[in-house]
């Protein structure tokens, strides 16, 4: 097994989501601001749903 593959194994789970998203992204082999465009809508998305999840947390 090769240390890059162990480093990532050990890796925080917000790399390891990284690294899949990235091989993910290029496999496509989409241009790149379609990429950052569509990237900018799931992080509002998701910061829209990290507010619910603390304003339900905090009721």
């Amino acid at each position: 097994m090769s240390s890059a593959k162990t480093s990532l194994e050990q890796a925080p789970e917000h790399i390891k989501l990284a690294v899949d998203l990235i091989m993910l992204l290029e496999q496509h082999q989409l241009p790149p601001d379609i990429v950052l465009k569509a990237l900018a809508l799931v992080k509002q998305d998701y910061i829209a749903k990290q507010r619910q999840q603390q304003q339900s947390g905090c009721e």
